[in-house]
C-alpha cells in the first residue's frame, strides 16, 4: 500500500485480501470474486497485483469477458501473472501491463517506465534499456545484452514468463505468436528446463512464426551442481537464431529491478541496432 501510495494513488484492498489456500491467497472461488468487485467498481481504474506468485490461470475460465470487454481497467503485473494478461487479450482483447507488481522495488528507472506508458499516453513511445543493467552486466553475465540475430522487426507484444507461456499451451488462452515480437523472461529455471520450454513453444507454434524475439534478463539460470550442461546462452543460442528472425537477449524486463512495463497486444517496433523498442500506438486511452 504504501509503495502505490507513494505515486499518489489511493488503494483499495479487496475482501480476501488476507486469504490463504495453500500457496495461493485464497481459493478460486476468493480471487475470482474479488476480481469481479473490484472490475464492477467504477471508482478502480486498474488492478495491480501484489506479487506473481501462482494459481492465476485457474481463474481464466471463470472470468466474466462481457464484463471485461465493456469496463476497461489497467491490469499490471508479471511472473505467474502472465497467465491473467495473455487470458484477458485473449478472450477480451484487453492491453494488460507486464510491469513491476506493487511489492516490487521501485526504481527510479522502473517508476520513469511505467510513468511512460501508463500515464503520459503518446502516439509513439520509445523504450530504452537501463544504464544500471547494462553497468551491472560488467559483474553479472545474465544481464549482458547479446543480439542473437540482427534486424529490426514489427509487431504485436506478445509474452512474458516463459514458464507460464508453456503451461499455457494447449488451452485457449495460450499466446499468439504469429507476426509478434514474442518477449519472454524466467528466473530460476537451468538450462535443461529452458530447453525443454523452448522446445514446447517450438513444436506447438513454432518460434519461426514470430516477427521478432524479445528476451529479458534471465536470473539463476545458469548449469547448478556437476551434471554436462550447456549454458544458458549456448541453449538460448540454438533456439532463437535458427527461428531467422531478428531475436535479442538481455534486455531491461524479468525477476529485476529495472524492468520495462510492456503493454501487451500493443503494436511495437523491436530496434537491436539502436538498443529500443518503441510502441507505435498508446497503450492506454
Amino acid at each position: 500500500m504504501a509503495n502505490v501510495e507513494s505515486l499518489g494513488l489511493r488503494v483499495r484492498l479487496p475482501e480476501n485480501v488476507r486469504a490463504r489456500h495453500g500457496k495461493t491467497a485464497g481459493t478460486v472461488a476468493q480471487r475470482l470474486a474479488d476480481f469481479h468487485a473490484l472490475w464492477r467498481d467504477d471508482e478502480v481504474k486498474a488492478l495491480w497485483a501484489v506479487r506473481g506468485g501462482s494459481g492465476a490461470a485457474a481463474l481464466l475460465p471463470h472470468i466474466d469477458l462481457a464484463m471485461v470487454r465493456e469496463r476497461p481497467k489497467a491490469v499490471i503485473g508479471y511472473s505467474d501473472i502472465t497467465a491473467l494478461l495473455l487470458g484477458l487479450w485473449r478472450g477480451a482483447g484487453l492491453v494488460g501491463f507486464h510491469g513491476p507488481v506493487a511489492t516490487s522495488t521501485f526504481s527510479d528507472y522502473s517508476l520513469a517506465q511505467w510513468r511512460k506508458v501508463l500515464m503520459d499516453p503518446q502516439p509513439e513511445t520509445r523504450l530504452a534499456m537501463a544504464e544500471e543493467n547494462l553497468q551491472r552486466a560488467e559483474t553479472a553475465p545474465q544481464f549482458r545484452p547479446r543480439t542473437l540475430r540482427g534486424g529490426a522487426a514489427e509487431g504485436r507484444l506478445v509474452g512474458g514468463n516463459l514458464s507460464v507461456l508453456t503451461a499455457l499451451v494447449g488451452t485457449p488462452y495460450a499466446a499468439d505468436f504469429e507476426r509478434a515480437i514474442l518477449f519472454l523472461e524466467e528466473i530460476g529455471e537451468e538450462p535443461y528446463r529452458i530447453d525443454r520450454m523452448l522446445t514446447q513453444l517450438q513444436q506447438s507454434q513454432g518460434l519461426a512464426r514470430a516477427a521478432g524475439l524479445l528476451c529479458g534478463v534471465f536470473e539463476r539460470c545458469e548449469p547448478r551442481g556437476s551434471e554436462p550442461s550447456l549454458s544458458l546462452a549456448e541453449t538460448l543460442d540454438e533456439h532463437l537464431v535458427p527461428a531467422g528472425v531478428p531475436a535479442v537477449y538481455g534486455w531491461s524486463f524479468g525477476h529485476i529491478a529495472q524492468q520495462m512495463t510492456l503493454p501487451i497486444g500493443v503494436r511495437t517496433r523491436l530496434d537491436p541496432g539502436a538498443g529500443t523498442l518503441t510502441l507505435l500506438e498508446p497503450a492506454v486511452a
